[in-house]
């Protein structure tokens, strides 16, 4: 009876082992694809601008904050970035740190971010911030975000 509780105990180990390496292979690989889609983000903004790229990538329920209000939906967000940037404004941001959930269906990012702008008297200026990005996996494998 001792030796049958060792061999299913041994054999739990190794499967549980197994997983866990492959888990960390998937956290690996989910990683390198949020990267990615926030590098394709920052690049659609910059071909197409901010309020379409934003509707873009933006989850049905997405929310941004803005002003101290939630901005509620894609198309909410896309229509209060068209009203409230100026031709003249830019956003660019990188990741500095992404995260995956083990199921690989939630994810967070952080990095930096610049804001420039033309001002009065024509001169250039540029802001610099952290940004912070959740993502939810959605239901056709796209990442979209939820929270910007």
């Amino acid at each position: 009876m001792n030796t049958p509780f060792k061999l299913l105990f041994s054999l739990s180990l190794l499967l549980l082992s197994c997983n866990t390496q492959e888990s960390k292979n998937n956290v690996e690989k989910w990683k390198v694809e949020v990267t990615q889609v926030e590098l394709d983000f920052n690049d659609l903004a910059q071909k197409i601008g901010l309020a379409d790229a934003f509707y873009e990538y933006a989850a049905n329920d997405g929310v941004i904050r803005k002003s101290g209000k939630l901005v509620e939906g894609k198309l909410a967000i896309q229509q209060w970035i068209k009203n409230d940037v100026r031709p003249n404004e830019t956003l660019t941001w990188k990741p500095t740190f992404v995260d995956v959930s083990q199921s690989g269906d939630l994810a967070y990012t952080y990095g930096d971010a610049t804001f420039t702008f033309i001002d009065s008297l024509g001169n250039k200026k540029s802001r610099t911030s952290v940004y912070h990005t959740v993502w939810k996996r959605q239901t056709d494998g796209q990442w979209k975000f939820v929270w910007d």
